[in-house]
């Protein structure tokens, strides 16, 4: 199976060809803005890597949040675009899961992982999954200090580019561990995680955004 996965809801866009379980091609930029105009152009350079065209995917699959909300609609926008064009299906794949995938397996260990996206303002998106990525609890947007009431008992692994927050919180609990992984998002574990799913005959996401809270938006009060 081959899978053409893409991610811009954080400050990275990137693209990667997965095909049997098996990276084939990956593209990542490090960029907070622009990937409106850097996504489609590295799932271009991903598929010519390969010598495929976009037709030759059986499916493609984003993540669904949650992440930056213009990200989140960039990347969800690009992929329904290629659905469309191509008839393929389309898995979502949450943040969460991405992340906590990154992190190494003998990193994850006998440990719960703490997923956390940067949520910007003063909260973090947060989900604890155990160490073979199956959900504990709900995703939340908590305050940095509202984390520790809301963890399971046991030894955590901290991943993401929400762990950041947590440092000095969380330095008080010895069983607390911070991941190696790169803390931004990857295309390469969200299509990681759209083939391990599919091969086991678990559902994937929809094409719509997570979201935690209400977009940040003004509404003018001129008439």
């Amino acid at each position: 199976m081959r899978i053409l996965a893409l991610d811009a809801s954080s400050h990275a866009c990137s693209a990667a060809l997965i095909e049997d379980g098996r990276v084939v091609a990956h593209r990542i930029n490090l960029q907070e803005r622009g990937q409106a105009e850097a996504l489609i152009p590295l799932a271009a350079e991903v598929l010519a890597e390969a010598n495929l065209a976009c037709s030759d995917a059986d499916m493609i699959a984003a993540s669904v949040g949650p992440g930056s909300f213009t990200g989140l609609r960039i990347g969800l926008a690009a992929a329904r675009g290629l659905c469309l064009a191509t008839g393929k299906p389309f898995a979502g794949i949450s943040s969460f899961e991405a992340l906590a995938r990154a992190v190494p397996k003998a990193e994850r260990l006998g440990r719960i992982v703490l997923a956390c996206v940067d949520a910007k303002r003063a909260e973090i998106f947060v989900q604890c999954l155990d160490e073979q990525l199956n959900a504990l609890n709900e995703p939340q947007a908590l305050l940095a200090e509202e984390v520790p009431s809301h963890l399971p008992q046991g030894p955590l692994l901290v991943a993401g580019d929400g762990a950041a927050a947590l440092k000095d919180i969380l330095s008080q609990r010895p069983d607390a561990l911070f991941s190696s992984a790169p803390p931004h998002l990857d295309a390469v574990w969200v299509g990681m995680a759209a083939f391990e799913r599919l091969a086991q005959g678990r559902p994937v996401l929809p094409p719509a955004p997570l979201y935690l809270r209400a977009p940040d938006v003004t509404i003018s009060k001129k008439q």
